[in-house]
């Protein structure tokens, strides 16, 4: 078997370590090219030590010194890359076979849009990629014959579920391959029946303990506010080419079904398994054969009930406002993808409460921008806007 070289961006994340488990379970097959993180020195050497890979990338001059300094204590020949271009560099040297995108947030874009053109298959857990750049990050993987494959759980559930063909040419019109519906599910967060008036009260501490799911800070907010559910709605459109009244996000607290795939003659296909990342990371790794992941099967005599309610937008009003945003088009997705960035980072840090996220979103993408994106410089404007208008109006909050 060829051995595969594999660049992990955002190696330290919880997407990162999970790949990273999946790739010791078959040494044999792959190899770690590189290792990024953004600010876990301490964690990306200890990756670094375990795996032995050719480069290791961090934010700034400062960690890379005190990478450099741990690494030589060790013997280590891992070489050290700094900052965007080095992102750019591991996402797309010659060698790499594999990318998994997993750096949060819009600073995945460029690395992850490198990969693509230069013709990897890329293994997309970084959804701001589709949610902010989808058209031009799609015609990157085309015209340069990369491959695409979902690493979120909904949309590998998905993709799972979709006609053999389809899986094999990751095109064609569903329609006619009798597809009339994709079904997304979402557990409903941590205060799926926390009354409504109560939420403005919530602390971020209560907000990142999901219930289900072992994930990172932001992630683990948006799950709280469904703005997650939301951005995957957006990137699902994209994704898979269907309109938005193609899509439905049902609540489905248990997280056992990922996400479904509706056909025409009524028939209904459903992911199933354990809410463990590293199901979809081995599915998309090993695609199309099948390999361990570490995940142990589901015991069918155990789960209990599975159950399903359509999402109140009351509760959650980040959904509806990505799903208006992706009806509205492109722009609109990438400055709500820019301000939610803000709004959650400024809630993480205590400047905002729960309820100004959905409330300062919703005033960004109402402003709207007279950009129109056609290039890479025109999505880094608009998200550079959007951000903008979501400090402003985190500072007018915070000077009443």
């Amino acid at each position: 078997m060829t051995q595969e070289w594999i660049t992990v961006l955002g190696a330290t994340g919880s997407i990162g370590v999970s790949t990273l488990d999946v790739v010791a379970r078959h040494a044999e097959r792959f190899s770690i090219y590189a290792l990024t993180a953004h600010s876990r020195v301490d964690e990306l050497f200890e990756q670094v030590v375990a795996f032995s890979p050719l480069f290791a990338v961090v934010s700034n001059q400062d960690q890379a010194n005190r990478l450099q300094a741990k690494l030589d204590g060790v013997l280590s020949t891992t070489q050290v890359l700094v900052g965007e271009t080095g992102l750019v560099q591991v996402a797309s040297a010659p060698q790499v076979t594999q990318v998994m995108a997993a750096i949060v947030g819009s600073a995945g874009l460029l690395p992850t849009l490198a990969a693509a053109k230069s013709g990897k298959r890329v293994l997309l857990a970084n959804k701001e990629s589709l949610v902010s750049a989808g058209r031009l990050f799609l015609e990157a993987i085309r015209e340069n014959s990369a491959q695409l494959l979902p690493i979120d759980s909904e949309h590998n559930a998905i993709f799972q579920c979709l006609p053999a063909q389809w899986q094999a040419q990751q095109s064609g019109d569903l329609k006619q391959a009798g597809v009339s519906k994709i079904i997304l599910t979402g557990s409903g967060g941590p205060f799926r029946e926390t009354p409504i008036n109560e939420l403005s009260d919530k602390t971020p501490a209560q907000a990142v303990a999901h219930p289900n799911w072992s994930m990172g800070q932001k992630i683990s907010v948006d799950s709280a506010t469904m703005m997650n559910k939301g951005l995957e709605f957006i990137e699902a459109c994209w994704l898979f080419d269907v309109e938005p009244d193609k899509v439905e996000v049902v609540i489905h607290p248990q997280s056992y079904i990922h996400s479904m795939v509706q056909y025409s003659d009524g028939s209904v296909l459903a992911e199933l398994g354990q809410p463990d990342m590293r199901t979809p990371i081995a599915h998309a790794m090993m695609f199309p054969e099948r390999g361990d992941s570490g995940v142990a099967a589901l015991d069918f005599g155990t789960i209990g009930s599975l159950d399903f309610n359509q999402p109140d937008y009351n509760r959650y009003p980040c959904l509806q406002l990505a799903i208006e945003a992706c009806k509205a088009g492109q722009e609109s997705c990438t400055l709500l993808n820019a301000a939610n960035e803000v709004t959650v980072a400024a809630f993480l840090e205590q400047k905002i409460v729960f309820t100004d996220i959905a409330a300062i979103n919703g005033e960004v993408i109402r402003h709207g921008t007279a950009i129109q994106i056609s290039s890479i410089d025109d999505v880094l404007a608009v998200d550079a806007l959007g951000r903008q208008l979501a400090n402003e109006a985190i500072q007018k909050r915070s000077s009443v």
